[in-house]
């Protein structure tokens, strides 16, 4: 999963952001509105964790544009103003939750878990997908009833093939929400991560559609003559 977080309080940016890293996410930053909003309208983000109060163009206005562009990217606005109005303004400019400052870092996780979840439209935060049950709350992966041990990037694979299970995931949509604007990544870094999971989760709990992408399905592996590692796709 793919995070944008903007603050320009250098110290807190920093401890957000590597504590949202240590987490497994990948995390574009930005000081300013104005190099948030054009990252925001470059980028497909899973969530924003966005600062009110910030020189060029505050976080009103970034989510103001982010919504007239049809952005509906899940927003988490930080800030100090934690006066009933500025809750509601920012709620009404279309803000998906509020937090305010000082905050616990896990309570900041756990909204941006709910964010990410209910924007995939799932209300619960385990995902069935036949005897495998990732559990988006813990970050945990069960196979039948046991525990499977993921690297961070593995778990944000599987979990972001879940969010869309049943669906097509590109091998470009992969790159964008695994990788962040400081990753150097490699072409075949995708093929690695998925040969991976498939030796800890099955061979065909991901299902290659050749030179389209990926798929994992709600009720489970299905059998499929190319659900084997792919060569390029």
């Amino acid at each position: 999963m793919r995070l944008l977080v903007v603050e320009d309080e250098p110290d807190l940016l920093s401890v957000v952001a590597q504590s949202l890293r240590e987490e497994g996410y990948a995390v574009d930053t930005a000081v300013d509105g104005a190099d948030a909003l054009f990252k925001a309208e470059g980028t497909q983000y899973d969530a924003i964790v966005l600062d009110l109060m910030m020189p060029q163009m505050d976080g009103w206005t970034v989510l103001k544009h982010l919504r007239k562009a049809e952005n509906a990217v899940p927003v988490l606005l930080l800030t100090a103003r934690d006066t009933i109005p500025d809750r509601v303004k920012g709620l009404d400019a279309g803000a998906d939750d509020y937090l305010t400052k000082p905050f616990e870092l896990a309570e900041l996780l756990a909204r941006l878990r709910a964010l990410i979840r209910r924007s995939a439209g799932k209300a619960s935060a385990v995902i069935e997908l036949g005897d495998v049950a990732v559990d988006t709350s813990t970050r945990m992966v069960n196979k039948s009833g046991r525990p499977v041990a993921l690297t961070a990037r593995e778990y944000s694979l599987v979990e972001l093939l879940a969010h869309h299970r049943g669906k097509l995931v590109s091998r470009t949509m992969i790159y964008d929400h695994l990788f962040d604007e400081e990753d150097d990544s490699l072409s075949n870094l995708v093929d690695v991560h998925v040969s991976n999971v498939r030796k800890k989760l099955g061979r065909n709990f991901i299902e290659t559609r050749r030179g389209q992408g990926y798929v994992v399905h709600e009720g489970g592996p299905r059998d499929a003559a190319d659900a084997g590692d792919s060569e390029d796709v």
